[in-house]
């Protein structure tokens, strides 16, 4: 049976008329990195929780520790060292799931996420407990906004969060993406992240994290957090305990650290970005919009000043996304791939919580991915396929290796901190329509 949503190559291509394709190479980023040895993840993990501060916890306590649904490396490592380096404290450490509304809004499907992440009671070494109820814990002074927390976190003796600290893909403030974001929204479960992002359609994730913040650091146990940094391969550059005590200001240097490790394009300019895959383990938002400069979904937050890319064409969605198809409304074609994947009682929920229900609009969707990417140089004015800047990656997060056009791999050329890998050749297509050549990064 033909879906009348995917658009067949024919009539794509009737309507561009003739489309001459970019010869594509590849090319490298050239990294600085000094990443920490695996084997040694987990005693650094446990190392770091010696930093926190326990000395308001009752002998023997249970400390509640709060992991997210980001695809995080070497998660179920860092979290299974946490656990040990609580233990080796004298208290009685639990894993309970903050990520907010994640997990279609489950407390089962928010276990089976963690799951899907590495992180279950074997891997970890500890109970598990998974709820969606909620405890109100105060409200804001002035707005008088309702403030929630986990149940079992609310009960237990201590907290720790553990999370990564990175740019936010919605906003810009002092405190982005972290330990901050992880109490007030990923703790909150569906009810505290669809109170913050609605408030913020108007107060801001930037002015309400940090008073939030430090409205749970009075009212509940917070021990401290386990803060990460990943580096340009997201592989671990560091891991930091960091103390309730110096939450806001640390995770302030701590995103500055992040921002300058953070991978990005190799061009601020392009006329077509090819992205194969978009997913929840990759971004909150599916492609990260600090990288493909994108924001017009969030209400009252500006577009980053870079990069500027006229047309967005995407591939498919990440297996651990589990259909949540969050971020494709950033694209301007997709695969019919990602039409056939998607959930869209996940992708709903998650925008609906988030107040970005314009990053799940459904672009054209497109029967191949030649006809996906005639559409996008079709649209991108008075360019000829051989002059357009064109760049392929494997997703926002796995960015060290791009196929790219010929003019972008002439520039290359003259960067110290790009390499080209191959020259340009002819694009392949297979019988099907589809790229012949595989993923940028390889089998991931």
């Amino acid at each position: 049976m033909t879906d009348s949503l995917v658009v067949p190559e024919d009539t794509v291509r009737s309507a561009v008329g003739k489309t001459t394709f970019p010869r594509m190479g590849v090319i490298e980023q050239v990294w600085d990195a000094d990443p920490i040895p695996t084997a040694e993840i987990e005693s650094r993990a446990t190392t770091a929780v010696y930093d926190l501060d326990f000395s308001a916890m009752p002998d023997g306590g249970e400390v509640a520790i709060g992991a997210g649904s980001r695809g995080i490396a070497n998660l179920a490592a860092i979290v299974r060292g946490v656990v040990a380096g609580v233990r080796e404290r004298g208290y009685e450490p639990f894993v309970f799931p903050a990520m907010g509304s994640h997990g279609g809004a489950t407390a089962e499907g928010q276990r089976e996420k963690l799951d899907t992440l590495g992180v279950n009671e074997e891997t970890v070494g500890c109970e598990i407990r998974a709820t969606m109820d909620v405890e109100t814990v105060g409200e804001t002074p002035e707005r008088g906004v309702p403030v929630y927390a986990d149940a079992n976190a609310v009960a237990a003796d201590g907290i720790v969060m553990v999370n990564r600290i990175k740019p936010h893909t919605d906003f810009s403030g002092e405190v982005e993406s972290g330990l901050s974001k992880m109490l007030v929204i990923g703790m909150g479960k569906q009810q505290g992240a669809k109170m913050a992002h609605d408030w913020a359609v108007d107060w801001s994730l930037r002015n309400m994290l940090p008073e939030i913040t430090s409205q749970l650091l009075a009212e509940l146990p917070v021990v401290g957090g386990v803060a990460i940094v990943e580096d340009e391969h997201d592989d671990t550059t560091l891991i930091e305990g960091v103390p309730a005590s110096d939450f806001l200001e640390r995770e302030r240097e701590l995103l500055e650290m992040a921002n300058d490790r953070m991978p990005k394009l190799p061009f601020s300019e392009l006329d077509v970005l090819i992205v194969d895959r978009i997913g929840k383990d990759v971004s909150g938002q599916g492609m990260d919009t600090n990288v493909t400069g994108r924001r017009h979904f969030t209400i009252n937050e500006p577009e980053p000043e870079s990069p500027d890319v006229k047309r967005i064409y995407l591939r498919g969605l990440t297996e651990k996304t589990k259909g949540n198809a969050m971020g494709m409304g950033q694209a301007d074609f997709v695969h019919r791939d990602v039409k056939a994947d998607l959930d869209w009682s996940k992708a709903l929920i998650n925008a609906i919580t988030a107040s970005t229900v314009r990053g799940v609009r459904l672009p054209p969707v497109v029967g191949n991915d030649r006809a996906g990417l005639r559409g996008a140089l079709g649209t991108i004015g008075p360019v000829a396929g051989d002059e357009a800047r064109v760049l392929r990656v494997t997703d926002t997060m796995r960015l060290e290796r791009c196929y790219a056009s010929a003019p972008l791999i002439e520039a290359a050329r003259d960067c110290d901190d790009l390499r080209v890998v191959a020259d340009p050749q002819e694009l392949a297509f297979d019988d099907d329509g589809e790229f012949a050549a595989p993923t940028p990064a390889g089998d991931v």
